[in-house]
């Protein structure tokens, strides 16, 4: 009886505190999915209407990582000289361009529109990563398909990206 009660009194603690905050669902992912597609075609109509695209992309990064909450680990696409972007600054600087040099500006570029194709969905309580294929869209209506790992953790009852790895399909 002793050991059943110990359980249930640091199960409940535990589930006070926001480490151990809601379940996650393929429906959040799906969604957290949506928002950063949207959030990486709104940088680029920004930068192409003359807007505050640096901001635009700020606010993407401040609503979607987990940058002030711990630590990311994030691989670009293009990125080979300086290939993970640990902090804040160095995810700026990728999809805008700025402090690395070999950082275009991913989503200045501009794309037209983002779509997900999941393989895989795994949750684990208030932690989840996905993996597929997504489309970037050219201006031109051309496709480019990428290859993602995202994965998600609950912080204060919001989804956030603590690990986000793409890369090019392999070319025979």
């Amino acid at each position: 009886m002793k050991i059943q009660s110990l359980f249930a009194i640091s199960a409940l603690s535990l589930a006070s505190t926001s480490v151990f905050a809601s379940a996650i669902t393929e429906s959040d992912i799906i969604e957290a999915q949506k928002k950063w597609g949207t959030g990486i075609v709104e940088i680029g109509e920004a930068k192409t209407s003359g807007g505050d695209y640096s901001q635009v992309a700020k606010d993407l990064i401040d609503d979607l990582y987990a940058y002030d909450h711990g630590p990311v680990a994030f691989k670009p696409t293009l990125a080979s000289d300086d290939q993970f972007r640990g902090d804040f600054d160095e995810a700026l600087s990728y999809f805008v361009g700025g402090s690395i040099e070999e950082d275009k500006g991913f989503a200045i570029k501009p794309w037209t529109n983002v779509r997900f194709e999941n393989e895989e969905v795994i949750i684990n309580g208030s932690q989840a990563i996905a993996m597929g294929n997504y489309y970037f869209t050219t201006v031109e209506g051309e496709e480019v398909k990428v290859e993602y790992s995202f994965g998600y953790t609950h912080v204060d009852d919001e989804l956030l990206i603590n690990l986000h790895h793409s890369s090019l399909p392999y070319a025979k």
